[in-house]
């Protein structure tokens, strides 16, 4: 892997507003992928792939991240610092929309993490459920959005997204079959594991 072009991915994501994962949060999750030292990983919401180049580090030998991209710009993107940074072996970019491709997928990850649009968690939460292995996890970051999720905003402008990220975390707290825990780590991550 060529660290130094991923800084250089880093800092030009962060110079034009682009949202990448957080240190904080990136470094919670490298963490779990050290533990839990997975062969496949289902990323969705790709953006220009620097999460998805971070993870491949902890990848088995032969493991494979497949990551979904909307934007098509951002893809092409993705695809260019991959080969950049040397991973493109690893790492699979699946191009259209998450809620098309999700129920076209029938693989098991054992991480799945969760990064695209807000609105749309819950439907990605149940696809994930189907999806994923016995000792995996499913990530959900940005979960509590800039506050607002944990507080009383109510504004036209988010509220969508608000409601649903707060139907996610109901959702995942609530299961009797997972485990949930919440860190208010980055914009907030909802970390969820089968119970045994």
């Amino acid at each position: 892997m060529n660290k130094e072009e991923l800084q250089k991915i880093k800092e030009k994501a962060l110079k034009e507003y682009i949202p990448i994962i957080m240190d904080d949060t990136l470094e919670v999750v490298d963490n779990i992928l050290k533990e839990l030292k997975p062969s496949k990983i289902l990323e969705i919401g790709t953006a220009v792939g620097y999460s998805a180049m971070c993870f491949s580090e902890y990848l088995q030998e032969g493991g494979k991240i497949d990551t979904i991209e909307r934007d098509e710009e951002r893809a092409k993107e993705a695809k260019e610092n991959i080969k950049k940074v040397e991973v493109a072996d690893k790492i699979n970019i699946l191009e259209g929309d998450a809620v098309e491709i999700l129920p076209t997928l029938n693989k098991k990850y054992d991480m799945i993490f969760i990064d695209a649009a807000k609105g749309k968690y819950p439907f990605f939460l149940q696809q994930a459920l189907r999806m994923l292995n016995k000792n995996g996890v499913i990530l959900a970051d940005n979960i509590l959005y800039k506050g607002y999720v944990m507080s009383d905003y109510n504004k036209h402008k988010q509220r969508t997204a608000v409601r649903n990220l707060r139907e996610y975390i109901a959702e995942v707290t609530n299961n009797p079959n997972l485990e949930t825990e919440i860190l208010e780590v980055g914009d907030g991550l909802a970390i969820s594991k089968w119970k045994f």
